[in-house]
């Protein structure tokens, strides 16, 4: 690389890494007392209500985050002549914005213009997994919202459901984030639904040799190759209910038990077994590397200070 090129390299990993220290978990006590917990009392309503609300939220972050930063770019709709995030094939299927929304209103009676959708969004994350008995990480706060959301970048920028264990490592590195990260995140699977047509590719005609048989047979059951149950749910993890959060996804994924071809690219490599079999050890380790990894993924490309700004209704610039 020339010399320019480095120093432009450089500045730009600086400029990030000043942005992510602005964050504090403190960021609103003078200016919005009271708002972290207006949050959390929203969201823990609504996973009360509906346990799946769980694994909609933080899904929502995390497509947030690896689209443009975590900007909250996911929340705003599309325009005429412009197709938004949430539109992209990818997003189709996201869930809990009406949640966040909700949050948002509580917050703009009490504090106007001054929380922003993309601390919400990690809050929600957050608080919705500690709800459901998940790990509880630090949320340090202080994002600004972005004005840019184009479908195509979330094409481009979000990880596939057949990646493999390459392409995985590609894909969280230009987040930021390292090997362990992306297979400690993956465990995210633990909870939430998927479509059919989402694992049928990896069922039919013949399924990858790699995946339990059994297995298989039981999947083909509840995802037959037809095109009337292309839009029906499964869990990614159907043990205990599909909506308890622990380390039963890494214990799949040993087990050739794997929905996704992602998730069995995890165990592709010596380096994934490893990290998938320390995790499904210890759901104390499991924990701890998911909070911190989530913490990580929370500051990737934040705007903070007079960068962005603090948008009134989350899908409206």
């Amino acid at each position: 690389m020339a010399p320019s090129g480095i120093v432009f390299v450089c500045v730009a990993l600086l400029l990030v890494a000043s942005a992510s220290a602005q964050l504090s978990e403190n960021f609103y006590a003078r200016t919005c007392p009271g708002g972290v917990q207006a949050v959390a009392k929203v969201v823990t309503a609504a996973v009360r209500a509906d346990r799946r609300n769980a694994a909609g939220l933080l899904r929502l972050h995390f497509h947030d985050c690896f689209v443009r930063g975590c900007d909250a770019s996911v929340l705003l709709a599309s325009t005429r002549g412009s197709k938004a995030e949430k539109d992209a094939g990818p997003n189709l299927s996201l869930q809990g914005f009406g949640i966040i929304d909700q949050a948002k209103a509580a917050l703009e009676k009490t504090c106007p213009g001054v929380f922003s959708c993309s601390d919400i969004l990690a809050l929600a994350a957050r608080d919705a997994i500690s709800f459901i008995g998940g790990p509880k990480w630090k949320v340090p706060l202080g994002r600004r919202d972005g004005s840019v959301s184009l479908a195509r970048e979330a094409i481009s920028n979000l990880p596939g459901d057949g990646f493999t264990y390459q392409q995985l490592i590609s894909n969280f590195a230009k987040k930021g984030l390292n090997e362990a990260d992306m297979v400690v995140l993956s465990g995210a699977h633990t909870i939430g639904l998927t479509h059919c047509s989402k694992i049928t590719p990896g069922l039919y005609p013949t399924a990858a040799p790699s995946l339990n048989k059994t297995f298989v047979a039981a999947e083909r059951k509840l995802c037959p190759n037809t095109k009337s149950a292309a839009n029906k749910f499964i869990h990614i993890d159907g043990t205990n209910g599909g909506q308890t959060f622990d380390v039963n996804y890494f214990k799949n994924v040993l087990n050739h038990h794997a929905v996704f071809r992602s998730d069995a690219a995890l165990i592709s490599t010596s380096s994934g077994r490893s990290k998938v079999l320390t995790l499904a050890k210890s759901q104390p380790t499991f924990f701890s590397a998911f909070g911190a990894a989530m913490e990580k993924m929370g500051r990737v490309g934040v705007l903070t200070g007079t960068q962005g700004k603090i948008r009134s209704k989350c899908s409206v610039k």
